[in-house]
């Protein structure tokens, strides 16, 4: 084993005994929310998601005090240097402390802890962890995605017809373009969380996931590193790189599929 490979192993090992502790506070507080703030209309926040960052950071600043950080509800945390994260230089952890906040908030079991550690603008180890089922996807960028350890791989179904899809559009002729891919595929779902959903590729519980816009990279780096490993293509809607650090928030759109049907999803959802 290279340094490098037994640095990263270490770094796996870490961002999953991190994500646990994490899930762990969610589970104890669960179903006794104290406090629900609202971050605009249609999103909330909980003292539970800031509580789970604030475990998470002092964690990664005990172990790693030079790294850079982004995380959902604090923002950016520079590194020992002084650069931003978002300048893809160094070393970053990318936080998502609590995906599925609303479905937390209303006693929807159906969330998770994102954790990504990413180095040079590239996800190299990316954790999700769920505490209600205790499964933890992982991957890092030189090994296989795993569920509790074990590897998996995304769908093998020969045809469109037979996916059962995560999707999430919006924007121009949203209407055709849904009708569209429900027409394409077996059923559209929207579970509530994006990284959880977005991890079921690499398990194939996901044949693919599709949303158009409104993701950020917490959304998305463990998660699209973990269906990528499972042996999903992973773009943006252009059919491009689909991780980029100095993507604003809430502007990245994502389709995960096995590549046999990954250009005809892409097709469809842009229309």
């Amino acid at each position: 084993m290279t340094t490098a490979t037994a640095d990263r192993a270490a770094d796996l090992a870490f961002t999953t005994a991190l994500a646990e502790r994490a899930g762990k506070l969610q589970v104890e507080r669960f179903e006794n929310v104290e406090r629900i703030d609202y971050k605009s209309a249609k999103d909330v926040v909980t003292e539970v998601d800031h509580l789970s960052e604030a475990l998470i950071i002092e964690a990664i600043r005990a172990r790693n005090p030079t790294d850079g950080i982004i995380a959902e509800e604090s923002g950016e945390h520079a590194d020992g240097a002084g650069d931003a994260p978002t300048t893809g230089t160094g070393r970053a952890w990318v936080i998502d402390p609590l995906d599925g906040t609303i479905n937390y908030a209303n006693g929807i079991p159906f969330f998770c802890v994102a954790i990504a550690l990413v180095e040079a603008g590239r996800p190299v180890v990316g954790v999700i962890h769920d505490p209600m089922r205790g499964e933890t996807f992982s991957a890092t960028v030189d090994g296989p995605a795993t569920l509790n350890g074990r590897p998996v791989r995304m769908s093998t179904k020969e045809h469109l017809t037979d996916y059962v899809v995560s999707m999430a559009l919006s924007g121009r002729a949203l209407i055709g373009r849904s009708r569209a891919v429900r027409k394409a595929v077996r059923v559209p779902r929207a579970m509530g969380s994006a990284a959880l959903s977005l991890a079921y590729v690499g398990n194939g519980r996901f044949d693919a996931f599709v949303q158009q816009g409104g993701l950020s990279s917490w959304d998305v780096a463990a998660a699209g590193l973990i269906a990528e490993r499972g042996g999903a293509l992973v773009t943006d809607l252009d059919g491009g790189s689909w991780f980029d650090l100095s993507r604003a928030t809430r502007t990245i759109g994502i389709l995960a599929a096995p590549a046999v049907h990954h250009a005809e999803l892409l097709r469809i959802v842009r229309g």
